[in-house]
């Protein structure tokens, strides 16, 4: 089905020749690392750049025009040891927008628990059948940059058929369940870890209880982004009828990393879609999402 609908948003295709899933920006911070030779640094963007743009993630076949954008920062805190450090990593990925030239935030998220070995002979590997690898530390960058891969993947099908990610998030709890091991140095992948982690995010994208997440990321796009212009009035109301679906799932899971997760990329699109709404009809939306996205109530209440 993404297959299919791609064709429709990308008028421009060319029969170039078949390339892999991902268009993805990597950019390496390390001003806060000292002593270190930066060549390292120059290697390691080099190659997370070919891991991330060169290796195959899905079955399916590409075009150049199909393939998801998306960025990865990686920003070292810290270096505790030799060739071992401590990092953030930001994710961002986007799809397009049928008939324009828009570009829909999917994933928009930070991960503060990142810990990785690496050296510049180091060659970046990752394999889904055996994720610890030799080194737990060394496994430990490449298992989390393919865990977000296929959680970008995942919310890319999803806004293209109903569940359509499901092998991805799959994959993605797979990584979860075999994930590196190093006492407490690696943390992130364990429900111990805390609430609002890796294990936390796949756990609620495939739990029951968040069941009517998922059709919603495929309604707000394909019914409501996608329709917008041909019509706006209609792709507005399918929109807004989510959002008392959310609440319920919010009322159920109260501070649920996944919601959050969706606010992170969607906010901003809910506030456009807000001032598009009428002021006697938006009030009752705006109080619930308000509710469900707290770091962002400031601007919702701005337009109430």
């Amino acid at each position: 089905m993404r297959k299919i609908v791609c064709l429709l948003l990308s008028a421009m295709l060319t029969l170039q020749a078949v390339a892999q899933e991902l268009s993805c920006k990597v950019d390496v911070l390390h001003d806060r690392i000292q002593n270190v030779d930066p060549k390292v640094f120059i290697t390691l963007k080099k190659s997370l750049t070919d891991f991330l743009n060169n290796r195959r993630w899905t079955s399916d076949n590409y075009r150049p025009a199909e393939k998801i954008e998306c960025n990865f920062l990686l920003n070292l805190t810290a270096r505790t040891s030799e060739n071992v450090y401590d990092a953030t990593l930001n994710i961002q990925s986007s799809r397009p927008v049928y008939n324009s030239s828009y570009h829909s935030a999917m994933v928009n998220f930070v991960d503060r628990e990142l810990k990785f070995r690496f050296d510049e002979s180091q060659t970046i590997q990752f394999d889904d059948n055996q994720v610890t690898g030799t080194d737990p530390m060394v496994s430990n960058l490449t298992a989390v940059l393919a865990y977000y891969v296929y959680l970008v993947l995942g919310f890319d099908y999803d806004s293209f058929a109903p569940k359509g990610g499901e092998e991805y998030f799959k994959k993605a709890l797979n990584i979860v369940n075999n994930a590196p091991e190093e006492g407490k140095s690696i943390k992130g992948w364990k429900a111990a870890n805390g609430n609002r982690n890796r294990y936390w995010i796949i756990e609620q994208l495939l739990n029951p209880r968040f069941d009517k997440f998922r059709p919603y990321i495929y309604t707000f796009h394909r019914n409501g982004l996608d329709l917008m212009s041909q019509k706006p009035e209609e792709a507005r109301k399918n929109i807004l009828a989510g959002i008392p679906v959310l609440t319920k799932i919010n009322t159920d899971n109260p501070s649920s990393i996944l919601l959050q997760f969706f606010f992170n990329a969607k906010s901003s699109e809910f506030v456009n879609i807000m001032t598009q709404t009428p002021a006697e009809e938006r009030k009752d939306y705006i109080d619930q999402l308000c509710k469900m996205d707290v770091p962002n109530t400031p601007r919702y209440r701005a337009i109430k």
